[in-house]
């Protein structure tokens, strides 16, 4: 009998590490979509955003990392996953190749905090908002040092006003719709 349990817990364990993966596919997926339908500007206007954070809402803070390390692997290896239909390790060093980067700490800091402090609605909101203010500073200094090596400095002010400013308010709308899309889905879709 116990030989029975342990072979009906391993499959258990293989559908649900098989659900992970679909999911985590999906999800890598969903931010390949997402970063295509942009708006072009210094720093494009895409749901880039909106899609990490789903991730990582929806998968849970490991799960939800692993998804944007896919996403950011597949772009690197030429694959046309960033905004424009980019792909390449030119568009990882490229001036704003900072910001795609910092989503692995966008998804660290959401993993980081809600492992310490829980799943609550309040640790993964503070968490988004953090993740997003990390991603931010990675990705403008990333900008001004490679803008600087390619053009001419710029200062912090400038940087800014082109990388940050105008994306604060639609950044804080995507993880908002983030959140509700991730917890309707959470209840609808259990594994």
């Amino acid at each position: 009998m116990s030989e029975a349990k342990a072979l009906t817990k391993t499959n258990n364990d293989s559908k649900f590490r098989t659900i992970d993966l679909v999911f985590i596919a999906v999800c890598a997926a969903l931010m390949a979509v997402c970063s295509w339908i942009s708006i072009p500007t210094t720093v494009p206007f895409t749901l880039q955003t909106f899609a990490v954070f789903f991730a990582v809402y929806f998968l849970g803070g490991k799960k939800g990392t692993i998804s944007v390390l896919i996403y950011i692997l597949l772009g690197a290896v030429g694959v046309p996953v960033f905004a424009g239909f980019k792909g390449g390790f030119g568009a990882l060093i490229g001036t704003t190749g900072g910001y795609i980067i910092g989503f692995i700490f966008s998804a660290l800091v959401f993993w980081l905090l809600t492992s310490l402090l829980g799943r609550k609605l309040w640790v993964e909101i503070v968490a988004m908002v953090l993740g997003l203010l990390v991603c931010y500073a990675f990705g403008t200094v990333w900008f001004m040092v490679v803008y600087a090596r390619t053009k001419d400095a710029i200062t912090l002010a400038t940087a800014l006003g082109w990388c940050v400013f105008p994306f604060i308010i639609p950044d804080l709308a995507k993880i908002a719709l983030a959140l509700g899309l991730g917890k309707t889905l959470r209840k609808v879709i259990k594994w």
